[in-house]
């Protein structure tokens, strides 16, 4: 029997060495490819993964306690790379969840989200090796579990998975990414903020894509969908998007400028 992308997914999604997660995901992408791994598209799996696989580095803790990052300093600056390589891994467990969870939906939906699983895969070894350069590596600061919380909160419902992982907390890198990249101009890590760039580009279409789907699922349920977002972000108590916004990339990956002007205004 051809084993289903979801079970495959799954399977991934439970690895705990990062370089073996990476390498699932790609030899997954070609499984699906050549069709040795198909789409079973039916019920959704109603157990959700409430600890995906990861390594025993690094500590979570709160936001709170996760140490203000200051890139003068050579640890500062790695404190910084380490922050977004842990959003990054966390992005490939997201997107791989997507693929295992939401089994009702159609090939294209999993064929999308197992390529922003690969592409999240990509950026975490970028940023990994700028880490490296560094003399430090993934796991060495400690870190907070914010973006998979809201993957556990929302694994009921894939309206809310779109509208609060991708439009809301994956769109928050849309904004913090430009300044960022400026910190790190200014102490002259080049490499990185080329890293950064690559991300930023492919981040807005991961964006684009939980737009698409969250709109495509408020039509199906006949809701207003710009309406339907900022009542689920007051819901779940999601954070607000902190200004300035990349208007640039949130219009590019489908939020109007009606929206974001009713998110600036909080």
């Amino acid at each position: 029997m051809t084993p289903s992308v979801h079970e495959c997914a799954h399977q991934a999604l439970m690895l705990s060495d990062p370089d073996e997660k990476c390498a699932a995901v790609a030899a997954l992408c070609d499984r699906l490819a050549s069709g040795v791994c198909t789409v079973a598209e039916g019920e959704n799996d109603p157990l959700p993964v409430w600890q995906p696989g990861r390594p025993a580095r690094p500590e979570l803790v709160s936001p709170q306690a996760v140490p203000f990052r200051r890139p003068g300093s050579r640890e500062g600056h790695a404190a910084l790379l380490h922050a977004i390589v842990h959003i990054e891994f966390n992005a490939i467990n997201l997107a791989l969840d997507c693929v295992a969870r939401f089994r009702a939906f159609p090939a294209e939906f999993h064929h999308a989200w197992l390529a922003v699983a690969s592409e999240e895969a990509l950026h975490f070894g970028l940023v990994r090796g700028r880490l490296r350069a560094l003399g430090f590596d993934y796991g060495d600061f400690p870190a907070h579990n914010g973006l998979w919380e809201m993957a556990c909160r929302t694994a009921h419902d894939p309206l809310a998975r779109m509208a609060l992982v991708p439009r809301v907390l994956e769109a928050r890198g849309l904004d913090a990414t430009p300044p960022i990249m400026g910190k790190l101009r200014r102490i002259g890590d080049a490499e990185s903020v080329a890293v950064l760039e690559i991300i930023l580009r492919d981040e807005v279409g991961h964006v684009a894509l939980g737009d698409k789907w969250f709109r495509a699922l408020c039509a199906e349920r006949g809701l207003d969908a710009e309406q339907a977002y900022v009542a689920l972000i007051e819901s779940f108590g999601a954070p607000w998007p902190q200004p300035p916004l990349n208007e640039q990339a949130r219009l590019a990956a489908g939020f109007s400028m009606d929206e974001l002007e009713r998110l600036g205004r909080k």
